[in-house]
């Protein structure tokens, strides 16, 4: 969560000034015949200054240094495909070295490891030729391990040899199962439009020889285009940078200045392209999150998790950017308004798809919060409440307050006379703290909401000082494992406060973490102003803890009803990254429960019986376990006719979610009389409006917190 409203304004001029130190010292005892180098005053600043300002200060030691070699060695070579035992064995002798390095203002393992990945690259671009100049058979058994983690380092060059060999097949091999579905769909195409006596587009059928040929020049390319994208001097020196960061914890990170003026677009949420967020890990760019209203959410194939292989320019032949960078990444993804862009992506099951997106204007409306009510049979009105995201005007320039927008919300439902709201929270990964307070304030009267713990032991508890309440009666919010930060901190208040029923995944992501942006240039010394710019650095300061006094962060928030979900088999979370913070609790501040609390007990029970006996219900268990199992399967047969079995019971169990919607019972919704006033009635824009809405109707999450609702009655 970044939270520039959040009051730390002498706080924050103390930790630049320890920056500003950081960076001097460089210049100070360089001496005049000894200039620092940019790469010592960008690294000893982020290491002296994170190592006195961080939540969790490291200590700069061998215990450091053999958390930097860990990480710089897996984002090194994460596919285990360049470096041989041999090299590993050569920069495991810095495996001790680098604090000491650090404090000498040296580099000797960033420039071996550099040296040494160069080298390899130049040498596995030869032998990809050699490999891909003879046509590969699929007729022999013979598997690959697709998890890298898994795999290790080639022993020598034969082994490395071999594995390439591998590699390069299954590629192939991908691509010729993708040319043989995409000639069977013209097949069925064809069948369609003869039996509707249709003129039907002819075109010539290709062998699987025919097919591999083609193959095997597309990887060729892929290949050539990712061994000449290789790292320049800054490149290396902002990856180094950032694993440094990202060692004290996943959300410490260092942006080279092309890198903060990218996170700076995301920050306005409002750009030409596909609306996508993007994160990079271990060689491959994932779907962060997808801008609610944008061009991904409306076509709504592209999802949170999937991973990007290829990027096309409409009908233009596709590039791999497997192994590329984020900010290189995005220069294809995004594009004009109304141009058509292709992704291959691999989803979490193992499966590929190609998803064709037209590029849009990110709507900003449907970023805001939204509600229609939910007409049951039964006769009551329930409110349905949708926040994608904390958003606040961090700059004072009379923007919108999620906070208000809420308060706005729940009064519109109040006058339609709804007897509960279900506050949908799911894929909302936080945003403005002090929004999150006063948003916990709209359904509980003043009193702590949650604490705030600095890196100098000084806690501030944070209080909702408006004694009204918004609105008191039923309350059911939706989480999964995507909700975080401040949508952790609101769920905390209510389960604490026992205000309401939090219903979803197991738990939410655990991110209970505040984090600031310091600019570096502006705390270098005028005598560094010629190795400008140094870019910025976005670190972690504070923690988050309940009212009971436990963190939200590493554990998250736990649901009061759990309920089958198809991110359940995804491995997601604060846990899953790389150091992060742990769990810990400090002491709890003084609050008075809700009066009227839900009988947890006979809610929980009761949706219990209702889930068993639901035969949706029962099928998103078994899809669940049934794509858990496949998650773990990662050796993949070489054997193309074993290999396209596979991926069609994967599509396969995929496609079940769709169906598993379709049996849903569908709900009522409606859009709220209030808006329908505001739009003066206009079909088209009530229409419009309701966007938000789309598949809610076939939820089955969604219906089972009416139901919860219901019994609340």
């Amino acid at each position: 969560m970044f939270s520039p409203r959040l009051k730390i304004s002498s706080y924050a001029g103390l930790v630049a000034a320890v920056f500003g130190l950081a960076s001097y010292r460089f210049y100070e005892h360089s001496g005049p015949q000894a200039a620092p180098s940019k790469e010592q005053v960008l690294v000893g600043t982020i290491v002296q200054g994170l190592s006195q300002a961080h939540y969790q200060p490291e200590r700069v030691d061998d215990a450091f240094s053999k958390r930097v070699f860990d990480l710089a060695l897996k984002r090194l070579d994460y596919r285990k495909k360049f470096l041989l035992q041999s090299d590993i064995a050569q920069l495991t002798k810095y495996q001790l070295d680098i604090d000491d390095e650090t404090k000498r203002g040296t580099h000797e393992f960033l420039d071996l490891s550099t040296k040494l990945m160069a080298e390899r690259t130049k040498q596995m671009q030869a032998l990809a030729h050699e490999i891909l100049a003879k046509p590969f058979t699929f007729d022999t058994e013979e598997t690959i391990q697709t998890d890298f983690e898994k795999a290790t380092f080639p022993a020598n060059a034969a082994d490395q040899r071999e594995q390439w060999r591998k590699l390069l097949k299954y590629e192939t091999l991908t691509r010729v199962a993708e040319m043989m579905d995409e000639q069977d769909k013209r097949h069925d195409r064809t069948r369609v439009a003869s039996l509707a006596k249709e003129p039907a587009t002819a075109e010539p059928d290709r062998t699987p020889a025919q097919m591999e040929v083609e193959a095997r020049k597309r990887v060729l390319k892929y290949y050539d285009e990712q061994f000449a994208d290789q790292p320049d001097t800054n490149e290396v020196l902002t990856n180094y940078a950032n694993v440094i960061a990202n060692t004290y914890d996943p959300h410490t990170e260092y942006f080279a200045p092309r890198d903060k003026a990218e996170f700076d677009i995301q920050l306005t949420g409002r750009f030409e392209g596909i609306g996508a967020t993007l994160r990079e890990k271990d060689g491959l760019i994932y779907i962060e999150d997808i801008v609610p209203g944008s061009a991904s959410y409306r076509q709504g194939e592209l999802k949170k998790g999937d991973a990007i292989l290829r990027v096309a320019q409409a009908a233009a032949e596709p590039v791999s950017i497997e192994g590329w960078h984020t900010n290189k990444a995005v220069t294809l993804i995004r594009g004009k308004k109304g141009s058509e862009v292709r992704l291959t992506v691999k989803k979490p099951d193992g499966s590929t798809k190609v998803i064709p997106i037209i590029r849009d204007v990110v709507v900003v409306e449907d970023t805001y919060a939204q509600s229609a009510v939910i007409n049951d049979p039964s006769g009551i009105k329930i409110g349905y409440l949708r926040l994608p995201a904390f958003y606040a005007d961090f700059n004072d320039n009379g923007g919108r307050s999620s906070a208000e927008d809420v308060k706005k919300e729940l009064a519109k439902l109040t006058a339609e006379g709804v007897k509960g709201v279900i506050f949908d929270l799911r894929n909302n990964g936080g945003g403005s703290l002090n929004d999150a307070v006063e948003m916990a304030g709209l359904f509980m009267p003043s009193g702590p909401m949650v604490q705030v713990h600095d890196s100098r032991g000084v806690t501030n508890v944070l209080n909702d000082k408006d004694p009204r309440v918004q609105y008191s009666g039923p309350l059911v919010v939706l989480v999964n494992k995507y909700s975080a930060s401040a949508s952790e901190i609101l769920a905390a208040a209510i389960q604490d406060y026992k205000r309401g029923i939090i219903m979803g995944t197991t738990t939410t992501y655990g991110k209970g973490t505040v984090q600031r942006i310091i600019d570096l240039d502006e705390t270098l010394p005028a005598e560094l102003a010629s190795l400008k710019p140094f870019g910025s650095l976005k670190f972690t300061m504070q923690k988050f803890y309940r009212v009971t006094g436990g963190s939200t962060q590493f554990k998250g928030v736990a649901s009061d009803i759990v309920l089958p979900d198809l991110f359940s088999y995804v491995d997601q979370g604060e846990k899953e990254s790389d150091y992060p913070l742990k769990w810990d609790e400090i002491k709890p501040a003084a609050y008075r429960p809700w009066d009227d609390q839900p009988n947890y007990a006979k809610l929980e029970a009761n949706s219990k019986a209702r889930v068993a006996a639901s035969p949706a219900f029962q099928q998103m268990t078994e899809l669940v376990q049934s794509l858990r199992k496949r998650k773990d399967e990662t050796v993949v047969s070489l054997k193309l006719d074993k290999y396209r079995t596979m991926q069609h019971l994967l599509k396969a169990e995929s496609d079940k979610y769709e169906t598993i919607q379709k049996t849903a019972t569908p709900l009522a919704l409606a859009p709220l009389a209030a808006d329908r006033t505001a739009l003066g009635g206009d079909s088209v824009k009530v229409n419009r409006a309701m966007r938000f809405t789309r598949g809610l109707n076939k939820d089955i999450t969604v219906g089972e917190a009416v139901n919860v609702i219901k019994d609340e009655q």
